[in-house]
């Protein structure tokens, strides 16, 4: 998600062309509806249109607006999420009433919890007059509220342009997430000389002057200050900004799954990704921190630490809305405001102290980057996961996006797979809902048309939502898909297997994905062994259209290195030395 550009900061004039003709017939409310739209700005819509979305559905057709009919309403809604999260701007998805609508309600589920802003539109039977009784009808509104910002129906066409905005202000304003407007089909066909209202945009508020004067004290002070880098973060502007602090002070930092990619993970002092909750490399350095600095973090992220009461770290709390407190979360002092303009703050107010120790953190580094790279080269087939991830960062440019389905994959590669740039790797780790990986990725594609996207998928992700290969070959994308089987659902698996249960009820078969890849229209490879994939990844990278590359994976690796190796770990610097090593 990115920070609007000072001049979208400005208060846009209505462009005339959005006046009816005639002020005394007024608009149809559907032409209204999709005015305003356009006043929001908004160039596509995700979805699949019903009976009841007739008049919009006409509406939109004769507008400036892209409709982007997709598979299922599930993928439209993953599809507008990512739009939202990638440009800060909130991304809209159109479904019918009923089975349409329930079958949004996981992708807007998706953006509330990993705060992407989006905005769902479905529609209703008349509510005025119908003679259809009950069919197809259930409380979209009450089922949406309990996951959405906002969720109204439109009583008039009076109301469009004021429910309109409000959608689209809750849905991008701090924190974003998703908004529901149902549009009944008699409202739709109303008229009205209600107008679109000008879109304005706020400017986020710069934090307290004094709060900043006492985070930059607290960290000149203390001896061992540590990055905690999450979700909030992973935006243009924080990046650089964030970036800059760490050049200047050389304070260490680790990210969340979802802050991958803010400041380089190349350079000195990243001390890896928090792919598990607790007992990796990086959690030695948080252990041993004296002050955690977490910026952009809220608990609705899976933890990446368990910070305990009592700990010997204070955490200072940098976020665009205040912290939530939970078991594992309670920090002592809040910067609540724009993260760049406050990183900007600290990075002039701070100077270097002599009294850091980062030490036994680079020593954490060090030992995290050797265990990264065991077996990144290896032979075996079906290929292990550490040579996947690898073979996918010597493929990827820096700017390239992996948007990654839900599943072991997802760990492997927070783990192993340095990103670059922010918003490169686009995972859930939020609601880390299953079928998110190609949809992702086309709506990535869609935003970064230049770049180069891979979606990364287990076989049972893909499988979720594997219709939608067919709109990535009708959009005409440039886009691979690697799909890393194993047959089974194997993150289930090896949680089962590490509670030492039987294997049971999580295999499954799959079909032939070259040949359901080409019954698409697109390209499909299988990867028939280890050295194989890497060339195979550069030639679809380069070749231009969809290609689905099938790559048979070993997982055996999970419990040698995710459950014993690490287990087995031991953070060598007791509490009270300087010296040592992880």
């Amino acid at each position: 998600m990115m920070l609007p550009s000072m001049h979208e900061n400005l208060v846009t004039t209505m462009d005339t062309t959005l006046a009816p003709s005639s002020r005394s017939e007024g608009f149809k409310a559907a032409d209204l509806f999709v005015k305003c739209l356009e006043a929001e700005g908004v160039e596509r819509i995700f979805g699949v249109p019903g009976e009841e979305n007739l008049d919009l559905l006409e509406a939109i057709r004769a507008s400036s607006i892209e409709l982007v009919l997709t598979r299922h309403e599930q993928a439209a809604a993953f599809m507008a999420a990512t739009f939202g999260r990638l440009t800060g701007k909130a991304g809209v998805v159109l479904a019918t009433l009923g089975p349409g609508a329930t079958n949004l309600i996981t992708g807007v589920a998706y953006a509330q919890l990993g705060g992407m802003p989006l905005v769902a539109i479905t529609g209703q039977k008349p509510i005025k007059k119908s003679k259809q009784g009950r069919f197809q009808i259930i409380d979209v509104v009450g089922t949406m509220r309990p996951i959405t910002k906002m969720a109204e129906q439109i009583p008039s066409a009076d109301k469009i342009p004021s429910l309109v905005r409000e959608a689209f202000k809750r849905a991008e304003e701090e924190r974003p997430g998703a908004t529901h407007l149902e549009l009944p089909e008699d409202i739709a066909r109303e008229f009205t000389e209600a107008m679109p209202l000008r879109k304005i945009h706020s400017r986020r508020a710069a934090p307290d002057p004094d709060a900043l004067m006492t985070a930059a004290e607290r960290i000149a002070t203390a001896r061992r200050p540590l990055l905690l880098i999450a979700a909030g973060a992973n935006r243009k502007r924080v990046s650089k900004s964030l970036t800059a602090f760490v050049e200047k002070t050389g304070i260490p930092f680790v990210s969340t799954q979802m802050g991958k990619g803010v400041v380089d993970e190349n350079r000195a002092g990243y001390l890896g990704t928090a792919a598990l909750t607790d007992g990796d490399y990086l959690h030695c350095a948080i252990e041993w921190a004296d002050l955690i600095i977490a910026v952009g973090h809220d608990v609705t992220e899976k933890p990446p630490a368990i910070m305990g009461h009592g700990g010997s770290a204070a955490v200072i709390h940098i976020n665009f809305t205040p912290a939530q407190i939970d078991d594992v979360y309670f920090p002592e002092l809040e910067v609540v405001g724009d993260i760049a303009r406050g990183f900007d703050a600290l990075t002039r107010l701070l100077v270097p102290s002599p009294d850091w120790d980062f030490s036994y953190f680079l020593q954490v580094g060090e030992e995290h980057a050797r265990h990264v790279l065991d077996r990144a080269q290896a032979e075996n087939y079906p290929l292990l996961p550490q040579r996947i991830v690898a073979d996918l960062r010597r493929a990827m440019p820096e700017d390239g996006i992996l948007a990654l389905d839900n599943g072991m994959y997802k760990l492997w590669i927070a783990r192993n797979y340095p990103a670059r740039r922010h918003n490169t790797v686009l995972l859930d780790n939020a609601l880390a809902s299953m079928g998110t990986g190609l949809p992702s990725a086309i709506a990535a594609k869609m935003v970064h048309p230049g770049r180069k996207v891979v979606s990364v998928c287990g076989d049972g992700g893909f499988m979720m939502n594997s219709q939608e290969m067919e709109t990535a070959v009708r959009l005409g994308m440039d886009l691979v898909v690697v799909i890393l089987r194993d047959d089974a659902y194997g993150m289930i698996r090896w949680k089962q297997e590490s509670m030492g249960l039987p294997d049971y009820g999580l295999t499954f078969t799959n079909p032939d994905f070259v040949l359901y890849a080409q019954s698409y229209g697109a390209r499909g490879h299988r990867v028939g062994n280890a050295d194989e994939l890497l060339p195979l990844l550069l030639g679809c990278l380069n070749a231009g259209g969809v290609h689905l590359i099938d790559v048979p994976v070993d997982y055996t690796e999970n419990v040698r290195v995710l459950t014993e190796e690490l287990q087995a770990k031991t953070c060598l610097l007791p509490r009270g030395d300087t010296g040592g090593s992880a």
